[in-house]
């Protein structure tokens, strides 16, 4: 029997949170004998390698492996799309872990939406963790609302049910975007042909940073990798808009309405947060520009 669903996970040194990635798809309320598991290890020098070959030996035919040097996360996902056998990809990366429901949930959805060539799960939010995870995490609370279509906003790959067809129609991912962006690209093109993007109501989680230079290095490195984006496409990025006056207010508006669903007061810092991670970002930019 043909899977009905591909999980794609790429990693690149992933060792320490693999396998709770892993182990999160296994336990899914979802037939494991309709999943398949396609791995593709990114040139890791950790121990990540010998953990996809134990869960392929224990998934047996469910599982396809792929071993290649470090060729980046558009080459990556796109070696996915080239070995999935079902309808869609479900994509985990390996910092993330799933609800109990996530795949099932994912693949109804796309089942009674023919038009969504892209549905991205919310975020689980554990406001309890420390500061910066905390924060990172409440501003998740009410920026993706459940079942909407998306329009402009990026969704990002991880916890998302792509549709083989519409990724296929649109070209596949570029492999020649080694870093972050690979979404957004494959994104823009996939509503170029047509098809909707939506948020759904599966829900995932995933390892938040946990300091402030953690968080700084993750959204610099983000800008850092726009450059190719907007060489490719310069409508993708507009570096006026980076910092926009009314951004921030709309994170000051934040404020109360996660305090209330949360009760933490550590919600006052949702301004500074998204400033400082803002200011990251557009260094990044800035520092690759080419």
């Amino acid at each position: 029997m043909a899977p009905l669903v591909t999980v794609g996970i790429c990693v690149h040194n992933g060792a320490k949170t693999l396998p709770d990635a892993v182990e999160s798809i296994l336990n899914q309320n979802f037939p494991l004998s309709q999943i398949e598991i396609v791995f593709v290890d990114d040139g890791s020098r950790d121990e990540t390698w010998q953990i996809i070959s134990n869960y392929a030996l224990s998934l047996g035919d469910r599982a396809k492996t792929i071993k290649t040097t470090w060729k980046g996360l558009g080459n990556a996902r796109q070696t996915v799309v080239e070995n999935a056998s079902s309808d869609y990809i479900v994509w985990v990366d390996c910092d993330m872990t799933l609800a109990k429901d996530f795949v099932k949930c994912q693949v109804e959805f796309m089942n009674v939406h023919p038009v969504a060539g892209i549905g991205k799960g919310r975020y689980g939010v554990n406001i309890n963790e420390k500061l910066v995870a905390a924060l990172e995490n409440m501003e998740f609370l009410i920026d993706l609302p459940g079942e909407v279509e998306i329009v402009h906003k990026s969704l990002g790959t991880g916890g998302s049910i792509y549709r083989l067809k519409a990724i296929k129609e649109a070209g596949g991912f570029d492999p020649n975007i080694k870093g972050a962006g690979e979404d957004t690209d494959a994104e823009s093109r996939i509503r170029a042909k047509g098809w909707k993007l939506y948020i759904t109501n599966a829900v995932f989680f995933e390892k938040r940073r946990e300091t402030w230079r953690g968080l700084w290095d993750e959204y610099y490195w983000r800008g850092s990798c726009w450059n190719v984006l907007f060489n490719k496409n310069r409508k993708m990025l507009n570096i006026n808009k980076v910092l926009p006056p009314i951004a921030v207010l709309m994170e000051i508006a934040k404020v109360p309405i996660v305090y209330k669903l949360t009760g933490q007061k550590k919600a006052i810092l949702l301004p500074l947060h998204y400033i400082f991670k803002r200011l990251a970002w557009f260094s990044g930019v800035i520092s690759h520009r080419s």
